[in-house]
């Protein structure tokens, strides 16, 4: 199948970490199309340790996330091709494109790579398997009325994030807030937090934000200092969701 993702328009900004927006991310009728097929309010685990939000994904709610699934051919299709090696070395090949070099690359280096498969091979199966990135995705939503997710930086299995807006044209009212917070700690012992430990917002200085908007995605590279949260909404309407596609690609564990 072809790429669901277009990454013609990302724009990075470099300091003091790699994230950057891709708008215009899904073709028009199929980002219609998830968008009308989102599952249940229901199907999702309430999450108060990391803040105020609700997740599905094979994680948190495993067996509802994976019925949703396979019921549904739409989201089947996207989780498909999400967990492809097209899909976790595009963004790496992408990233590479935009200065960002996280040594994954498919056009890295070539002769690397079959250096690494030829010692894997010597060692057995399960080695090269451990040296493969894997993708996998979670449901997201917060509700305007006060959702929110503390600072942290992901933990160090995580190498990169997409965070994918899935919110019609003229659906959320910008003033509630459900940006991306780019973050510094005000007190610089904390900058290094390599094993993501959380903060508070009154700890954090925010240093840019990238607004909630329908069909993009923030993307953002793992780093000791990639602070980042969404900061408490204030819209009235609890039925009102911060709806996102939260994409990780990841080393193994």
């Amino acid at each position: 199948m072809d790429a669901y993702f277009n990454y013609d328009n990302l724009e990075f900004r470099y300091d003091p970490f790699p994230i950057g927006v891709a708008r215009g991310l899904i073709e028009a009728q199929t980002y219609e199309e998830l968008n009308a097929s989102w599952p249940d309010t229901g199907l999702f685990k309430y999450m108060p340790e990391l803040g105020h939000k609700y997740a599905l994904s094979q994680k948190f709610n495993r067996s509802q996330y994976h019925q949703f699934i396979r019921s549904n051919p739409v989201w089947r299709e996207l989780h498909g091709w999400i967990k492809t090696d097209d899909f976790v070395y595009g963004v790496m090949n992408t990233l590479l494109e935009h200065h960002i070099d996280l040594g994954h690359s498919q056009r890295a280096s070539s002769l690397r790579q079959w250096v690494k498969y030829a010692k894997s091979v010597v060692r057995g199966q399960a080695a090269h398997r451990r040296n493969r990135l894997s993708a996998r995705f979670e449901f997201q939503m917060m509700p305007a009325t006060g959702g929110h997710i503390l600072p942290h930086t992901d933990t160090p299995a995580k190498i990169v994030t997409l965070v994918v807006s899935m919110v019609q044209p003229g659906e959320w009212d910008p003033n509630t807030g459900g940006g991306t917070d780019m973050n510094r700690p005000k007190d610089m012992r904390f900058v290094y937090n390599q094993l993501n430990r959380q903060a508070r917002f009154e700890e954090m200085e925010v240093i840019d934000t990238f607004e909630f908007e329908p069909n993009q995605a923030v993307i953002f590279v793992k780093t000791f200092n990639s602070w980042h949260s969404v900061r408490p909404m204030t819209g009235t309407d609890p039925n009102k969701m911060r709806k996102t596609l939260i994409i990780n690609i990841e080393v193994p564990k």
